[in-house]
């Protein structure tokens, strides 16, 4: 019988020796459910996380896709805005799915409420992993609140459409 930890480190090549992570998923019995990215709609950014992103195991930090999606994010907000924004509130975030180092990441992005001053964006992250069946898997929802400001950083108005 081998240890579970024998077991691990035998899936796991640990970037700490070679400088780069390949991850294997348990096989599985049933076909994977594959998704698409969203059909008409381009990305507001695309990024591949590596190692120095990661843990010893290959999975991404959580803190590191959060700056990734406050920037994508801040792009349609500052679009919005005609100008500076700064993020006022992450009303949610929910991580569905792990990330790992070589994972290609989808950033998609769309103003869904505005106020006076503010913009509310929508942000979904889809995963196109590294293997040969090239899978999709969405892995992050989430929803910031920016806000306009002046070149002093005050908040202002948000121009009129």
């Amino acid at each position: 019988m081998t240890h579970p930890v024998g077991r691990e480190h035998d899936r796991v090549t640990f970037f700490l020796h070679n400088r780069s992570v390949r991850h294997q998923e348990p096989a599985m019995t049933t076909k994977a459910h594959f998704t698409t990215l969203p059909a008409g709609r381009e990305p507001v950014l695309r990024v591949m996380p590596m190692p120095a992103d990661a843990n010893i195991h290959g999975d991404v930090f959580g803190g590191w896709i959060m700056s990734q999606v406050d920037i994508a994010g801040s792009i349609p907000a500052a679009r919005r805005a005609a100008g500076r924004v700064a993020t006022v509130a992450v009303n949610a975030f929910q991580f569905k799915k792990p990330v790992f180092v070589g994972d290609l990441l989808s950033f998609y992005a769309e103003v869904v409420k505005t106020g006076s001053t503010s913009v509310t964006v929508e942000v979904e992250v889809y995963a196109q992993r590294q293997r040969l069946d090239a899978e999709i898997v969405k892995v992050t929802d989430a929803t910031l609140t920016y806000v306009a400001t002046d070149e002093a950083r005050r908040s202002r108005p948000l121009p009129s459409l």
